[in-house]
């Protein structure tokens, strides 16, 4: 498994959290595992269950451990199997967009990219506040590897035996 590389650039009133790792799984697996809503906690660390399904115009019920907040994300932007945004809040006040992205790579590997950016004034006042998302977004990365691996082997062994 190779390992995510993780980019933060931020200014006074906005702050861009990037996560890449290369996945050796079929780009349909790892858009399923991205996907499924109702198998989402099983396979990664950084949600603990989200309510609703991940598809264009849904709002999202999402939540993560240690924070009391239910987020409230809808899913704004859907071209399977190759990218989808998220978005939350307010423009101008407080406002959060993470884009999902699966790239076919030279080596047969896709690239997932996921990036969040968050702006707005209260952002501007609160960005002390904000945790560091560097370890959530490298294990998200990890988590969805891992999974994503794990399927594809799976599937992969059940078509040997019936073929």
């Amino acid at each position: 498994m190779s390992e995510p590389v993780f980019i933060q650039t931020s200014d006074r009133y906005s702050m861009t959290c990037c996560v890449r790792m290369a996945i050796f799984a079929p780009q349909e697996v790892i858009w399923w595992v991205l996907t499924d809503a109702q198998g989402f906690s099983q396979w990664n660390s950084t949600v603990e269950r989200i309510d609703g399904d991940i598809r264009e115009g849904e709002r999202l019920g999402l939540r993560v451990p240690g924070v009391e907040r239910v987020f409230t994300p809808r899913v704004s932007q859907v071209q399977a199997p190759r990218r989808m945004v998220w978005s939350d809040g307010l423009r101008f006040v407080f406002r959060g967009v993470r884009r999902f992205e699966l790239r076919p790579l030279d080596d047969g590997a896709i690239e997932f990219s996921m990036q969040e950016r968050f702006s707005g004034l209260v952002f501007a006042l609160l960005r002390k506040t904000m945790p560091d998302f560097q370890p959530i977004f490298e294990a998200y990365a990890r988590d969805l590897c891992r999974e994503s691996e794990r399927v594809n082997e799976r599937m992969a062994s059940r078509s040997s035996r019936t073929a």
